[in-house]
C-alpha cells in the first residue's frame, strides 16, 4: 500500500481523486498541487452564467476551504510541477516531493488561432482567471465574434444574446456540435440559436484576425468577413501533456492509459480530459472532456491506485442549457446509424436513443428528466460488452420511453468531446 500519493491538477478530475482517495480509507499521505491560485472549483459555470456576476472562486468552490484541511489534504495552490523523475515531483521553486504513485490530472488549455495577433479583446475561456477580462467586454456593448461552436461556444453566444449582445458563430464544420449530437438534433440546435437572433455561419475557414480601425475583423478563405468588439476562440482544448512527456510516458493526443487509468509507468496514472483510455463501447481509446466523466473517471482511477483492479467502463454524460432549453446527453455518436425519437424535437420536448447494428450508443434527452434516466440505463447496461456487428440481433429499445418513436439515419458524427 502506497504511503504518499500525489495528484498534480486542481480541476475536477484532481479534487475527486484526492477526495476518492479519503473516502476509500487511505490514511497516507495525500498532495493534491496545482498551478491555479484558487482552491479546487466548479467549471460549468463559466460558459452557462458567464453574464452574470455570480462567477466568484468563492461561489464557485467545489468545497469550503477547511474540508482539504479537516481531511488530511495537503492543498498546494499556484504551485507548478515543472518535472517527474524517479519517483520524485519537482517543483518551480526547486522544492520536491517523493512519492509512491501518482495521478496526472493535468486537464487541458483552450486552444487558440495561430492567425490571430493578440489583442486585449481577443479571449479564450477555460479557467476562472478568464472571466472578469471577458465579461468586461461583454458589458461594454458588443459585437461578439464567437470562433466555433461546440458547446462552449454555443453556451457563451446564448448566454451573451440574452443579455442583448449581437453575437455572430462561425463554425467550420458544414453542422455545428458534428462531435456532440446526431443531425437532426445538431439542426434543431442551430435553428434554435437563429430563433434567438443568433447570426450562425458555417463551412467558415478563417485566415486571418487583425484589428483595423479600431474593431477586430475576421476574414475567411472565401473572403467574407465580419467585424466585432470582441471575438471569444472557443476552439476546443489542447490536452497538457508537458509533464507526461519529460517524463517519457506515452502520449497520443492525451496520456495513454489502460483501463485501470495506469500510464505507461506503472506508479503513474491519469484521470479526466487528458486521459486516453481504452472505451470498450466503441472498442477503442477515447480521450472525453466531460465535466461528469472527469469526476467519474478520478474516483475510479483513485480505487485502482489503492488497488482495486477495476477496470473503468462508465458510459459518459453531460449536460447543456442554452436560452432555458437543457439537453442532457450521454454515449457517443461516432458508429450510430439510426436515432429513434419519442416527442417534439422542434419544441425541445423529447427523448431520443441513438443505435449501432441495434445496439444503443448514444441517448438524448430535453425536457424529460425521467426518460434521460431511463436511457442511460438502457446505456450503462451495454457498457463493457464489445461492439455489435451488423450480423447481431437488433436491441429491443425501451418501450416505456420510446413507444411510437420512428427511427431515421443518425447522421454523421464525429468523436465524443464536450466543452467542459
Amino acid at each position: 500500500m502506497p504511503r504518499t500519493i500525489a495528484v498534480v491538477g486542481t480541476g475536477i478530475a484532481g479534487a475527486t481523486a484526492a477526495l476518492s482517495l479519503r473516502e476509500e480509507g487511505f490514511d497516507g499521505r495525500v498532495v493534491l498541487v496545482g498551478e491555479e491560485p484558487h482552491p479546487p472549483y466548479r467549471r460549468p459555470p463559466l460558459s452557462k452564467d458567464l453574464v452574470k456576476r455570480l462567477l466568484t472562486p468563492e461561489r464557485l468552490r467545489l468545497k469550503p476551504p477547511t474540508v482539504w484541511q479537516d481531511l488530511g489534504i495537503e492543498l498546494r495552490t499556484g504551485t507548478k510541477v515543472t518535472g517527474i523523475a524517479g519517483g520524485v515531483l519537482e517543483y518551480a521553486d526547486g522544492s520536491r516531493l517523493p512519492y509512491d504513485r501518482l495521478l496526472l490530472a493535468t486537464g487541458g488549455r483552450a486552444r487558440t488561432l495561430p492567425y490571430a495577433a493578440e489583442d486585449d479583446h481577443v479571449h479564450t475561456l477555460r479557467r476562472i482567471g478568464d472571466v472578469p477580462a471577458l465579461r468586461a467586454d461583454l458589458e461594454s456593448g458588443g459585437p461578439l465574434l464567437v470562433v466555433g461552436a461546440g458547446l462552449l461556444g454555443l453556451e457563451v453566444a446564448a448566454s451573451a444574446r440574452a443579455a442583448g449582445i449581437d453575437v455572430t458563430v462561425l463554425e467550420a464544420a458544414a453542422e455545428p456540435l458534428r462531435r456532440v449530437l446526431p443531425a437532426r438534433l445538431r439542426r434543431a440546435v442551430l435553428e434554435l440559436h437563429r430563433a434567438h437572433g443568433t447570426q450562425v455561419h458555417t463551412g467558415v475557414t478563417l485566415t486571418g484576425l487583425t484589428r483595423q480601425d479600431g474593431t477586430l475583423v475576421a476574414t475567411a478563405r472565401d473572403g467574407r468577413s465580419w467585424h466585432a468588439h470582441t471575438v471569444l476562440v472557443a476552439a476546443g482544448l489542447r490536452p497538457d501533456v508537458e509533464l507526461a512527456v519529460r517524463a517519457g510516458l506515452d502520449v497520443a493526443d492525451g496520456i495513454l492509459v489502460d483501463a485501470l487509468g495506469t500510464t505507461s509507468d506503472p506508479r503513474v496514472f491519469a484521470a479526466g480530459d487528458v486521459a486516453r483510455y481504452p472505451d470498450p463501447f466503441l472498442g477503442r481509446r477515447v480521450r472525453v472532456e466531460q465535466w461528469n466523466h472527469a469526476q467519474q473517471h478520478a474516483a475510479a482511477v483513485a480505487r485502482n491506485m489503492l488497488g482495486a483492479g477495476t477496470p473503468f467502463t462508465a458510459v459518459p454524460w453531460s449536460w447543456t442549457e442554452q436560452y432555458g432549453v437543457m439537453l442532457q446527453i450521454a454515449g457517443h455518436f461516432t458508429d450510430a446509424d439510426s436515432l429513434t425519437v419519442q416527442g417534439d424535437v422542434a419544441g425541445f420536448d423529447f427523448a431520443a436513443l441513438a443505435t449501432a447494428a441495434g445496439r444503443p450508443v448514444g441517448a438524448v434527452a430535453s425536457g424529460r428528466p425521467h426518460d434521460f434516466r431511463s436511457l442511460r440505463t438502457v446505456l450503462d447496461g451495454h457498457a463493457g460488452s464489445p461492439p455489435r456487428t451488423a450480423a447481431h440481433t437488433p436491441t429491443v429499445l425501451p418501450h416505456a420511453v420510446l413507444t411510437g418513436g420512428r427511427p431515421e439515419a443518425a447522421g454523421t458524427a464525429g468523436p465524443p468531446t464536450a466543452a467542459e
